[in-house]
């Protein structure tokens, strides 16, 4: 195992590109509790990240990788757009309406960041983070997580790095709840 994945950073719809490199890291890691996704949720994926890559602001994909060259984690993320229905997810919706105001340069959203199981707890998601969001020009970062008990290591993760909860969120139709969570970029709750 290497000590210290390379980090590789792409901009934009350049990151399609690195579909297929780092599509079995997430097959790997989506495929285990609490998210037991199977083939088709991963064809779904695909199709969504592609989509995302090409449309969305300020889209951002960093890759770690071993000195055999394969994907050992991953984030991406991008600027929510002005027309964005994140906030609307909330079970709990906010009283200061200014606070969901969007304009494509507000608020960064983490909307996935995976490492494989021989290495997590190793530094290597923190990397990924700190590397995703460094020159970002957005003022504050916002990511959903599954909450307590099924990713507690995540949710201690993200707490650590700065990250308060906003409270549950349901960010699509027929999705589980998860807990959406948010920070400053430069890493204040």
């Amino acid at each position: 195992m290497t000590p210290h994945p390379a980090l590789q950073i792409v901009d934009g719809p350049d990151a399609v590109d690195q579909l297929g490199a780092f599509l079995p890291a997430y097959a790997e890691v989506y495929a285990e509790p609490p998210y037991c996704e199977g083939p088709e949720d991963v064809k779904e994926f695909t199709e969504r990240f592609a989509r995302q890559a090409a449309t969305r602001p300020h889209f951002r994909l960093v890759l770690a990788r071993d000195d055999a060259d394969q994907v050992v984690g991953f984030t991406y993320g991008y600027c929510l757009p002005a027309e964005t229905r994140w906030w609307s997810g909330l079970q709990q919706p906010l009283a200061d309406r200014e606070f969901t105001r969007e304009n494509g340069e507000r608020t960064f959203a983490v909307i996935e960041l995976a490492v494989r199981q021989p290495w997590r707890r190793s530094g290597v998601a923190a990397a990924l983070h700190n590397v995703l969001l460094d020159g970002m020009p957005a003022e504050r970062v916002t990511l959903t997580v599954r909450p307590e008990p099924e990713a507690a290591p995540a949710q201690q993760a993200y707490s650590h790095w700065g990250y308060r909860s906003l409270g549950p969120s349901r960010p699509w139709e027929d999705a589980p709840l998860y807990t959406a969570m948010i920070r400053t970029v430069d890493g204040q709750p």
